[in-house]
């Protein structure tokens, strides 16, 4: 088989990752992926430095027996603690959610403009996005909130009550009133409440989606190295988790149509 005809591995914590899934599997419908949600250990957010780097090499190491051809860190904290350490275990390409995102947010802040990350408390506690951002532009004021129950509230399924709007409110009611420009949905689990988060930041804020970000990273590095599939078939799926398959496989459906209904169970 040829390295093109191989799959692409995508891991997140649970399965805010489907977020990435759904937009690389609508931008390369040729292209097999393989889909991992650690839903035993979700959240990885409130986990130390050390735990996500264990967690996200023993999940890269068992796709990488799968024989993938690209690597996807489906999730913003593993990206920010763990990326390095990945990269480390291979030669094919591995991608993470940060610097995408942080491109696609300049591309759309203007000059001396304010730009508001949320994330995790792990993810806003590396300053991985505040890296990554002013590392191309110093003319920007980069402010990164830690939205922790996000998370949960998503695993649960309560994307759309109004718990989830009231803590959205809690968290960032602060920022509105024209204090920021533009917003990174800095946790593969937020697009799944954007509308929510768009409620409370009003209309004349930009919503950086990092799912579409990264996965237009995808199609760019595959292209770039001669490795996106010509098959000309329909891509297949497949999906993994840590723990509870029948959960997974239910929200993935409600939440964001997705049918996963053979999901097979690794744990470590």
């Amino acid at each position: 088989m040829e390295m093109k005809d191989h799959p692409i591995g995508i891991f997140d914590s649970g399965l805010g990752g489907l977020t990435v899934f759904k937009a690389v599997r609508r931008m390369l419908p040729d292209e097999n992926l393989i889909y991992f949600g650690d839903t035993a250990r979700v959240p990885y957010g409130t986990k130390s430095r050390a735990a996500v780097i264990s967690f996200s090499k023993e999940i890269s190491s068992y796709l990488l027996l799968r024989k993938v051809k690209m690597l996807v860190v489906a999730c913003n904290t593993a990206s920010s603690l763990a990326l390095g350490e990945i990269r480390g275990l291979t030669d094919i390409p591995v991608i993470g959610v940060i610097k995408p995102s942080a491109q696609a947010a300049l591309d759309i802040t203007p000059h001396n403009g304010r730009i508001l990350v949320i994330g995790t408390a792990a993810t806003v506690s590396s300053g991985a996005y505040s890296s990554a951002l002013l590392s191309v532009r110093k003319d920007v004021k980069v402010t990164e909130q830690a939205c922790p129950l996000f998370v949960p509230l998503v695993e649960e399924g309560w994307t759309g009550k109004k718990i989830t709007a009231d803590v959205a409110e809690e968290y960032l009611s602060r920022y509105r009133g024209g204090k920021v420009n533009t917003l990174i949905l800095g946790c593969t689990h937020y697009p799944l409440i954007e509308k929510t988060v768009a409620g409370v930041m009003g209309q004349e804020v930009n919503i950086v989606n990092s799912a579409r970000a990264a996965a237009l990273a995808v199609k760019a590095e595959l292209s770039a190295r001669g490795l996106l599939s010509d098959s000309g078939k329909k891509g297949r799926d497949s999906f993994i988790v840590s723990d509870a398959p029948e959960r997974f496989s239910e929200l993935a459906r409600r939440l964001l149509k997705i049918h996963a209904d053979s999901v097979s169970v690794k744990r470590f």
